[in-house]
C-alpha cells in the first residue's frame, strides 16, 4: 500500500513540475478564481480555470454565436467581480450591451471598440491584452493566423489579462496558440410551471481542447447569477424526492 502511495505521489509531483515548466504556476486556495463551473473545472490543469491565457471559442451559426456570447459573459462576470473592467473589440458587434445585466455585468464597465477592418481590430486586441488594468478582453473575429495568435498569448503572459477570442463563422479551422478551444450551442430552456415566456439560458458546453487538461462536454444553465450543472442539479433533485 505504501509503495503504491509513493508511486502516486511521484506521478502527481511530475504532473505539477510539467505544468510549471509549461507556464501553469501552482495556485494557492486563496488565489483560486471562483468561476463557478463546478464539475467542469476538473477538466482544467490544477482544476483551476486558466487565467492570464487566451481561450478560443468557435461558432458556426447565429444561434451558436449568441449562446457563446452569453456563456462568455457568465465567465467574465465571475472574473470581473465588483471592480474589474472588460474591453470588447470587434468589426460587427453582436452584443446588445444592456443584455449583460442578465449576467451580472454593468454595461458601463465594458469598453466597446467597433472597427471596420480585422487588421485594425487585431491591433486593438493586442494592445488591450497588454494593459494590466483590464480584467478581460473579448475579441470577435473571423480569421486569425498562428503567428497573430502567438502575439496575443505573449501579451497576456506579461499583463496577466484573460482573453476570450470568439471566431464567428470562420472559413478556416487552422490551429492557433490558445490554451483552450470551446464550442457552445444552445439547448431548450425549462419554463416555470404555469408561467409564459422563456426560461433561463442553457447551453451544451463542449471543451474541445485544453492544454494539459481533459476535454469533455457538459450541459449548464445560468440562473440566480451563477452556472448550474444540469446533471448535478437533476441528481440532487432526485435525492431530495427520494428522502422527502
Amino acid at each position: 500500500m505504501e509503495q503504491g502511495a509513493n508511486k502516486n505521489d511521484i506521478i502527481e509531483k511530475l504532473k505539477r513540475d510539467i505544468l510549471l515548466m509549461q507556464g501553469f504556476s501552482a495556485v494557492l486556495d486563496y488565489e483560486r478564481p471562483d468561476i463557478g463551473l463546478g464539475p467542469l473545472e476538473k477538466a482544467f490543469p490544477n482544476h483551476v480555470f486558466p487565467t492570464a491565457a487566451v481561450h478560443e471559442f468557435v461558432s458556426s451559426s447565429q444561434a451558436e454565436g449568441a449562446a457563446t456570447t452569453g456563456f462568455m459573459a457568465g465567465l467574465i462576470s465571475h472574473l470581473m467581480k465588483e471592480e474589474g473592467t472588460c474591453l470588447w473589440v470587434g468589426t460587427q458587434r453582436r452584443l446588445f450591451p444592456p443584455g449583460l445585466k442578465a449576467f451580472g455585468i454593468s454595461p458601463d464597465r465594458v469598453i466597446f471598440i467597433d472597427l471596420q477592418r480585422e487588421r485594425d481590430a487585431l491591433w486593438a486586441i493586442e494592445e488591450g491584452l497588454k494593459c494590466g488594468a483590464l480584467t478581460a478582453v473579448v475579441a470577435e473575429l473571423k480569421e486569425i493566423s498562428l503567428t497573430e495568435s502567438r502575439r496575443l498569448q505573449l501579451a497576456v503572459e506579461k499583463s496577466r489579462v484573460t482573453g476570450f477570442l470568439h471566431r464567428c463563422n470562420s472559413l478556416k479551422t487552422n490551429r492557433i496558440t490558445c490554451v483552450s478551444r470551446w464550442q457552445i450551442s444552445p439547448i431548450a430552456s425549462q419554463l416555470e410551471d404555469g408561467l409564459p415566456g422563456v426560461g433561463y439560458p442553457r447551453w451544451n458546453v463542449e471543451l474541445q481542447k485544453i492544454r494539459n487538461g481533459k476535454p469533455g462536454s457538459w450541459q449548464l444553465e445560468w440562473s440566480a447569477g451563477r452556472f448550474i450543472h444540469l446533471a448535478t442539479a437533476a441528481a440532487d433533485q432526485t435525492l431530495i424526492q427520494q428522502t422527502g
